[in-house]
């Protein structure tokens, strides 16, 4: 999934937190993300990877924390 197609399938379903989390990305804003890994960031098993790929390349990095943290 490119970058795109990740951005309209966001807007599609309203997630504006999504997106401004890509873009603080892409502005240098966001260095690190903690999430459960379990749980992501989205239901959506496809487009949450595609997300922390996106979020990857743009230098980010992803810290997997346990549930209990």
């Amino acid at each position: 999934m490119d970058k795109q197609s990740i951005l309209n399938e966001l807007e599609a379903r309203k997630m504006e937190d999504i997106i401004e989390l890509i873009e603080d990305a892409e502005k240098g804003y966001l260095e690190e993300l903690e999430l459960v890994k379990s749980v992501g960031l989205l239901y959506d098993k496809e487009l949450n990877d595609a997300i922390i790929s996106l979020l990857k390349d743009q230098g980010v990095e992803i810290i997997y924390v346990s549930e209990e943290e």
